[in-house]
């Protein structure tokens, strides 16, 4: 059974939807919905005692296992509320939770959600070891000691601990990884966006992969990293991430901190909304909200409205006065906007190539043979001291990347005025 109260400081119905998709993704079964309205929440179990009298009868009737509440509960509301219903009682968190417990599969993730259910299990832990609270007896246990509570919170204590340990070690080979692709120059863009506006469909679209997307909330879990090449010279890493969604639990979002690392330390954001949800706004709102509490809202971030397929929209660019690309109309579904796409993605991070000139002497055949390597050769003439005159199609992150490599100056390259402005 599904309780939603209608509270005076909350978007109501769009809630309850949420709410029933939430439910529905976590596998449930959902027989009956009980809605009702207060100014402020019971102290003792949420709703009024007559609503609650409603809900017993409701629970006795269908024979229900389990009754989800659309907000988040406190330790004795979450108490006195299974003692009145005789049966178990789950708030928001505990289902989205449960959900991420179906959904985890890497080991990060899994690390993740268990350090999430133990922050949120220490708050309740009172809720199932009543009848123990009391000291441990018996031959050999007189004595002080300490209660079966007092032992499970230890244990549990110990057990965060070593969590965020192993956390510290993934998330210090995640820095590894970015290094790596920092030294490399490769560019990294992470989408994000509000739980099943379709980032994982436009991942798979543009890479070319099987990352696991449905039609339902919280699809996406543990984060995907792919590369995807724009173009011959430009290539980028694209990160698709867990979803966003309004009241997200902050233990969820601490323990999912390492993985949100990919959005922070992006070099742009690619913010995917559902173009046809008629509360688009407050869930760009609610993942702009995510985004401040990870520290990501200093990102470079470029807008994607997606599913134009289910509406009469054209793929387009919206532009500011400055000619700065703000938002992107596509469909992931269809491919239509992808080429606008990447041609932002390119503007941002391709390189404008230059026509240049650099002379080798005899000794350096190793840089001669470096820019043959990389085809950055378009001709060769010899002059009279035996030296090769080597002309260039090359870009700044390329003179960069020799430079570093053989460790010569940059002024070698001798950059003719002309810009080849455009060519890929």
């Amino acid at each position: 059974m599904l309780v939603h109260i209608n509270l005076p400081q909350q978007s109501d119905q769009d809630d309850l939807n949420e709410f029933v998709e939430l439910v529905r993704s976590a596998d449930v079964d959902d027989i009956d919905i009980v809605v009702g309205s207060r100014v402020t929440p019971s102290s003792r179990t949420f709703v009024g005692s007559g609503k609650l009298e409603e809900i017993a009868s409701l629970v006795q009737q269908h024979d229900i296992e389990v009754v989800l509440f659309n907000h988040a509960l406190s330790p004795s509301q979450e108490r006195n509320l299974e003692r009145e219903l005789k049966c178990r009682v789950l708030d928001r968190t505990g289902l989205i939770l449960d959900i991420f417990a179906q959904r985890a599969h890497s080991f990060e993730g899994k690390l993740q959600v268990e350090l999430a259910q133990l922050k949120h299990l220490a708050t309740r832990l009172v809720r199932g070891w009543t009848h123990l609270e009391r000291q441990k007896g018996g031959i050999g246990l007189r004595g002080p000691g300490e209660t079966q509570l007092e032992t499970d919170r230890r244990l549990l204590g110990k057990r965060i601990k070593y969590l965020n340990s192993r956390l510290e070690k993934v998330e210090k080979q995640r820095q590894q990884s970015r290094q790596a692709r920092n030294k490399a120059e490769i560019p990294t863009l992470s989408l994000v966006g509000y739980t099943n506006a379709g980032k994982s469909t436009l991942f798979n679209a543009l890479t070319r992969s099987d990352a696991y997307a449905a039609d339902q909330l919280f699809a996406t879990l543990d984060p995907t990293l792919r590369k995807l090449h724009i173009d011959d010279q430009l290539s980028v890493i694209l990160a698709d991430t867990v979803g966003f969604i309004r009241h997200l639990p902050h233990d969820l979002v601490a323990a999912f901190r390492a993985t949100l690392q990919e959005t922070r330390e992006a070099d742009l954001i690619i913010h995917v909304i559902d173009c046809v949800d008629d509360s688009r706004q407050e869930k760009i709102d609610a993942v702009e909200q995510v985004l401040a509490e990870v520290g990501a809202d200093g990102t470079p971030q470029i807008q994607v409205f997606n599913k134009i397929d289910l509406a009469d929209y054209e793929p387009r660019i919206d532009r500011s006065e400055d000619g700065a690309a703000q938002r992107i109309w596509l469909s992931a579904k269809s491919g239509a906007g992808f080429d606008e796409l990447k041609q932002v993605i390119f503007e941002r991070f391709g390189e404008v190539m230059h026509a240049c000139e650099i002379n080798v002497t005899p000794a350096e055949g190793q840089l001669r043979s470096a820019l043959y390597a990389a085809q950055l050769v378009q001709q060769e003439s010899y002059l009279d001291d035996g030296s090769a005159c080597l002309t260039l199609k090359i870009s700044d992150k390329q003179i960069r990347k020799i430079c570093r490599q053989l460790e010569i100056s940059s002024d070698r390259f001798h950059i003719d005025t002309l810009r080849l402005a455009g060519v890929a």
